[in-house]
């Protein structure tokens, strides 16, 4: 993103704090984190929920799916920021806004991670199942994909972590730009799409919202400034290296839903398919693509769609993890929460790393055989929606504050963007604990 604080100094470009510790000017050679929070951050539901909108308007929300990566490129950008003008964690700013984000942020973790590590193992499951069929149930596919993630994220430190996950990326690159080619999309409409206009319909506007809020990214956002720090950036002088690279990550995001809302509106719209919702739409997709363009075609999807799903997992049980480590290192010693420690490879080694691997792993395997319960859905539902506007809020918090080093506070920009993401977000928090049938939790 470009520079958001409205300091234009030599100062404010980014020079290192030592002679050598960062290049002073952006390279693509650097480029790593973002291409991890991309490929985190785009899961399953976020190519459904972009092929149900193409299915269901055609190109009118493209607009909208390019508004969500703009959202959450000025999100990932502040996370980032924070990391390095104050060589301090994201957690550590939290904490410093008082005990409530030390009692949200707990609460969130343990409930979030034990329902999304279903999810996660679910949803990388599908693909394996329908490329594979027959050599063994749905949930003993899911239990071996989040176990290979647990080895894998346990015996590998960020560089590799980070390798495999450019490489899983460039799978889903090249799958789904296949795709948009394959459908032919109409370019003409497409540009159209562009404009800003609400389709027509109930609860249309509630839809466009949720389009983007939804385009790459929870929780993976505010781990994108310890992924930042876990490739070694953790000084001012790496800011404009972090900027370029929080840009590619958002325009991969956006090449990845733009090309399948592509495939909603030009194979699904006008057939008046319906998909269903979750990973099982994609599996569906699958069954189409195989009706329109052959087995292979539809094999060379399923393995796009593996990648997709399974990105977001081990990318979910390394940064969250990460995020849980330092919560736990800032509990047991006031004086921790600095970038050093992420950047020093230690949090990666450390027993509430581990522990919460373990925890994203072997109790939702019981979730996977015997569903989740009813008033878990729902708590996870609400936790879901709420963390996004609590951190697109701390952040406008923290980064107007004594807290950020002046030259790196925000400017208009920054506060105009992260106010919309607040707001955004505020309203679909409402309306998701509005939707929830609390009749029945009770």
């Amino acid at each position: 993103m470009a520079d958001t604080t409205g300091n234009t100094s030599d100062k404010a470009t980014g020079t290192p704090h030592g002679p050598d510790s960062a290049p002073r000017k952006s390279s693509w050679r650097y480029i790593g984190p973002g291409i991890v929070v991309a490929a985190t951050g785009v899961g399953a539901g976020d190519l459904v929920a972009t092929l149900i909108a193409g299915s269901n308007f055609g190109y009118t929300l493209l607009w909208a799916a390019v508004l969500g990566c703009l959202v959450k490129i000025s999100l990932a950008e502040a996370a980032g920021r924070w990391h390095l003008s104050t060589g301090r964690t994201l957690f550590d700013g939290w904490a410093s806004l008082g005990r409530w984000t030390t009692w949200f942020f707990a609460f969130y973790v343990v409930i979030w991670g034990f329902s999304y590590g279903a999810a996660a193992m679910s949803s990388s499951a599908l693909p394996l199942q329908a490329l594979f069929p027959g050599v063994m149930d749905l949930e003993w596919w899911g239990v071996a994909c989040g176990v290979v993630g647990l080895v894998f994220v346990w015996f590998n430190k960020y560089a590799v972590f980070e390798k495999v996950m450019t490489v899983l990326v460039g799978v889903m690159f090249v799958v789904t730009v296949y795709l948009a080619i394959r459908v032919a999309p109409n370019l003409g409409d497409a540009f159209a799409g562009l404009l800003p206009v609400i389709p027509d319909g109930d609860d249309s506007i509630l839809n466009t919202l949720g389009l983007i809020g939804g385009v790459g990214g929870t929780i993976t956002l505010a781990a994108y400034g310890y992924w930042v720090n876990a490739k070694g950036w953790a000084d001012t002088g790496w800011m404009k290296v972090m900027r370029l690279d929080n840009r590619v990550a958002y325009i991969t995001t956006g090449v990845f839903v733009v090309a399948m809302l592509f495939v909603g509106a030009e194979l699904l719209h006008a057939a008046n398919i319906a998909l269903s919702g979750g990973g099982k739409g994609l599996v569906q997709l699958g069954d189409i693509l195989e009706d329109e363009y052959g087995t292979a075609t539809a094999k060379f999807f399923l393995i796009g769609f593996f990648a997709t799903s399974f990105t977001s997992l081990i990318g979910v049980w390394h940064g969250v993890s990460l995020m849980f480590a330092d919560f736990v290192t800032r509990l047991r010693d006031k004086r921790a929460g600095k970038a050093e420690e992420i950047a020093s490879g230690e949090h990666e080694r450390s027993w509430p790393f581990r522990a919460y691997l373990l925890w994203l792993t072997f109790p939702p395997i019981v979730l996977l055989f015997q569903g989740e319960p009813f008033r878990l859905v729902i708590i996870y539902g609400v936790l879901g929606a709420a963390f996004m506007p609590f951190l697109a809020l701390t952040l406008i918090w923290l980064l107007n504050s004594s807290r950020t080093p002046a030259e790196w506070r925000n400017g208009w920009l920054s506060n105009g963007m992260l106010a919309v993401a607040g707001l955004l977000f505020l309203v679909l928090c409402v309306k998701e604990i509005w939707d929830q049938p609390w009749a029945d939790f009770f």
